[in-house]
């Protein structure tokens, strides 16, 4: 089975047009760009094997592929067609479709989409567009990721005449596979946390130097070392606890705000000093959000360990 999903819309149709060729004739016109930007292929004539080689369409067929990246895509799909808002994929060529009925250029339409098509579905989408163009149902086709498949193996030489580079393939990450990685780092980080160094981690830049670009004060520096910067191992831990991962959640929400906010209010203090407790006492802001570490994170060493599990959960 070929992996559709995987393919460019130019790459989806030079498959459409191989087996159409087979099942209409060597005669069918590939996908050129009409004038309202669509982009059909044509047959003219008597198919030699659709709809089958007893009972063939004759006339002009239209042949419409529409491509999509999505892997569980379906005809069923609110994009492809709402049936009771009359919008999506099909609604929007159902006009284009009736002129050409009505003119007499078409009196066949075959829709070929690498979307699954259920039994249910089929005959719901055939009277719509039926109704909504004036072709006789017998005179319109879906063809869905399975037809496309049985096509192919019929066909083998349709699959070989193609000249498909994956190189030209868009750029598409399996969700599968990212939630493969992402799981397997998650492990890989819990792991490495049980093992880290609880001490106090080395600076990048030197304190004297990021003091200096914050405009912190030493006097202040010294309190939050003293006071916060021995509960990162604490915080760390909790966070890569996986009970914890809807408390993680809301603690990045609150580090980006918080950062955020030193930001911009960095231009109305002179210092970062005043800057972080200039919160206090008015709207909970900067000033609150540091001086509660304690409350948060200092638990007493007598507890028990389920006890100062339950008091972090709690108050986080």
């Amino acid at each position: 089975m070929m992996q559709y999903f995987d393919l460019s819309d130019d790459q989806f149709e030079k498959i459409v047009v191989a087996v159409g060729q087979r099942l209409f004739g060597a005669g069918l016109m590939g996908f050129d760009a009409g004038i309202d930007g669509g982009r059909d292929a044509k047959f003219k004539g008597t198919a030699e094997l659709y709809p089958s080689a007893a009972a063939p369409w004759t006339g002009c067929t239209i042949i419409q592929a529409k491509h999509t990246n999505g892997i569980t895509a379906s005809f069923s799909d609110p994009a492809m067609c709402n049936v009771e808002k009359l919008t999506g994929i099909i609604c929007d060529e159902i006009p284009k479709i009736k002129a050409l009925y009505e003119s007499g250029e078409a009196q066949n339409y075959l829709l070929v989409s690498n979307r699954k098509l259920s039994g249910v579905a089929e005959p719901k989408l055939v009277k719509l567009i039926s109704d909504m163009t004036g072709l006789p149902v017998e005179n319109i086709a879906l063809a869905g990721t399975q037809q496309l498949d049985d096509w192919l193996e019929l066909f083998p030489d349709a699959q070989a005449s193609l000249s498909i580079n994956p190189l030209q393939s868009p750029l598409i990450v399996s969700p599968d596979d990212l939630a493969n990685t992402i799981e397997g780092f998650r492990e890989a980080v819990q792991v490495a946390a049980s093992d880290e160094d609880r001490s106090i981690p080395t600076p990048r830049t030197t304190l004297v130097e990021k003091n200096r670009l914050n405009n912190m004060t030493p006097e202040f520096e010294t309190v939050l070392r003293k006071r916060y910067l021995e509960l990162t191992a604490d915080i760390r831990k909790f966070l890569a606890d996986p009970i914890n991962e809807s408390f993680k959640a809301s603690y990045q929400e609150a580090v980006e705000e918080f950062n955020l906010k030193i930001v911009a209010k960095r231009t109305d203090h002179d210092t970062f000093d005043d800057e972080v407790c200039s919160g206090r006492g008015q709207d909970r802001t900067l000033g609150p959000f540091v001086s509660d570490f304690p409350s948060i994170f200092a638990c007493k060493q007598d507890m028990r360990p389920s006890e100062r599990r339950d008091m972090r959960q709690k108050v986080w």
